[in-house]
């Protein structure tokens, strides 16, 4: 029966690959590469190249991102392509946990595998929460500002709008889907434009309502230490803010299956997405940091809630802030809007192979004619999840910030146990994808770990000082680590049981039918 489930033997398939670019038909070739990885066609592929990298630009978000994470790195002062091979060779959703099965050591691939699964499941779901509770702060700082700062919303208050914004990012990914690549190709020009605007408008709106712009020294050279921590870990510490904005490239994997020519448009997302977001992070950060007040405490303890308003405040005054913070945080909103497509995927994937509690439940992927070919339930599963970890947002801001180090520590584990088992176990399994980078393969990888290493190492420090009280310890290591454990736990007592790792689900008429039915839906649809 097509429905049913098999272990598939991948090491004889991987190969096969080869021959797959003589394929003329993509959509065709997609769908018999997608085979050779054991799955058949369920998800409807209607992503182009710019689509597929338009998702992870636009959970990037840049001015939106650097704006969440600002108190992050300002306590230190103003001067605070990895998975592109893999991507290319085996381009499925699940990314991956699947690639760590498939090159990690016999003993290890099913834990290895589980553990990475849950990690990045977990690490996404954070993202989710850790963007669309900062767009609730960037939504509400609009209030303060229009009150002239005589208002503050309370923590009730913040979770009410970050939990309708969950589900309303729930209900149009379900119910937008069809016009879904048009809304990623949008967000775009949306960020980019944002990220010009804000470059022309600070330093001429600085140098007609306030002191002259700050000079290059300052910029570039410019060290303090808000914290108790010593200047050089403080500057370190800062790393934080970029770490957390140049993330979530992997929803171009987990969106794959989605893709069209899903062999070159995963890798290409991923870098240009990386590249293009570090090229305009660093414009943006330096025009901020030379419009911003040299006042730094006083912008991290705004009034408004929020740290780039107040900068965009002491800018261009009250009406231009308000202006530049809806745009913000409409940017922001579709941030969110895009993490809950990757994150969906990635569970929907993980819940194919049996992974996840009632997987049978979660994998069946909607047939109904208004949500075609969508994860529907995932989705359902995924905002419910996000809702539920949010409750952490009121306790405190402790608690809040382990929204964005979860996402941080989660996602850095599943990226580079990947690449470790590739560069340990797998070196005679690899066969190249269409991108592939050559005798630099391996030396990016090694610089990959270590670095992802040092990135879950300082995302679980707490950023005040050494001695932090209560309210400001970091609870990441606490969160982060009952998740690892309690994954490793629940497969040692349960899942080795049932979870052996990718399945098969495919069989040779699952190609032949998907293909034709994809065909007439495409032309349908004029897709």
């Amino acid at each position: 029966m097509a429905d049913e489930i098999k272990s598939p033997s991948l090491d004889h398939k991987m190969p096969q690959r080869a021959s797959l670019g003589e394929v003329v038909d993509t959509q065709t070739g997609d769908t018999e590469l997608l085979a050779t990885l054991g799955y058949k066609q369920e998800l409807r592929r209607h992503y182009s190249t710019i689509q597929i990298f338009a998702v992870a630009f636009s959970i990037m978000g840049l001015l939106p991102s650097i704006a969440s994470t600002l108190s992050f790195s300002m306590p230190a002062g103003p001067v605070g392509m990895v998975w592109a091979d893999m991507a290319s060779a085996m381009p499925t959703a699940g990314g991956l946990y699947f690639w760590t099965h498939y090159y990690a050591a016999d003993k290890l691939k099913n834990p290895l595998s589980f553990l990475v699964g849950y990690s990045n499941t977990i690490g996404l779901i954070g993202g989710l929460c850790s963007i669309d509770y900062g767009f609730a702060n960037m939504l509400l700082s609009m209030v303060s500002i229009a009150r002239d700062g005589n208002w503050s919303a309370t923590r009730p208050v913040i979770y009410g709008t970050y939990v309708a914004t969950v589900f309303a990012h729930g209900f149009m990914a379900i119910f937008f889907a069809r016009v879904m690549p048009r809304i990623q190709s949008i967000c775009i020009f949306l960020n980019i434009g944002l990220v010009v605007a804000t470059v022309i408008a600070l330093p001429i709106g600085k140098a007609h309502n306030a002191p002259p712009v700050n000079s290059g020294s300052y910029v570039f050279g410019g060290a303090e230490n808000l914290t108790t921590w010593p200047t050089g870990w403080a500057f370190m510490l800062a790393w934080l803010s970029p770490i957390w904005t140049i993330g979530a490239f992997d929803s171009c994997v987990h969106m794959s299956e989605e893709a069209t020519h899903a062999a070159r448009a995963v890798p290409l997302g991923i870098i240009s997405s990386s590249g293009l977001c570090g090229i305009l992070g660093f414009l943006s950060l330096a025009v901020i940091a030379a419009s911003m007040s040299t006042d730094i405490e006083s912008i991290l303890n705004s009034k408004f809630g929020q740290p780039m308003a107040q900068i965009y405040y002491d800018a261009l005054g009250k009406q231009g802030a308000l202006g530049f913070m809806a745009v913000v945080a409409s940017v922001q909103f579709f941030m969110g809007l895009s993490i809950v497509l990757a994150a969906s995927r990635q569970s929907w994937a993980f819940s194919r192979d049996g992974a996840l509690p009632f997987s049978h439940f979660f994998r069946k992927v909607s047939q109904h004619r208004l949500m075609l070919y969508q994860p529907v339930r995932m989705v359902c599963g995924c905002v419910v999840a996000a809702a539920v970890i949010g409750l952490l947002s009121l306790i405190d801001n402790a608690a809040a910030n382990a929204l964005f180090s979860l996402a941080v520590a989660g996602n850095d584990l599943a990226w580079l146990t990947p690449i470790f088992c590739r560069l340990v176990w797998g070196k005679d399994k690899f066969v190249p994808g269409e991108f592939y980078t050559g005798k630099f393969s391996k030396p990016i990888g090694w610089i990959a770990v270590i670095y992802m290493v040092f990135a879950i190492v300082l995302c679980m420090i707490p950023t005040g000082g050494p001695d932090p009280s209560p309210e400001d310890m970091n609870y990441t290591v606490v969160i982060n680590g009952a998740l690892w454990l309690g994954a490793l736990l629940y497969y040692a007592v349960h899942a080795r049981k049932t979870f052996t790792g990718p399945q098969t689900t495919v069989s040779p008429e699952d190609v032949g039918k998907r293909i034709e039915v994809e065909g007439k839906s495409s032309e349908k649809s004029g897709l």
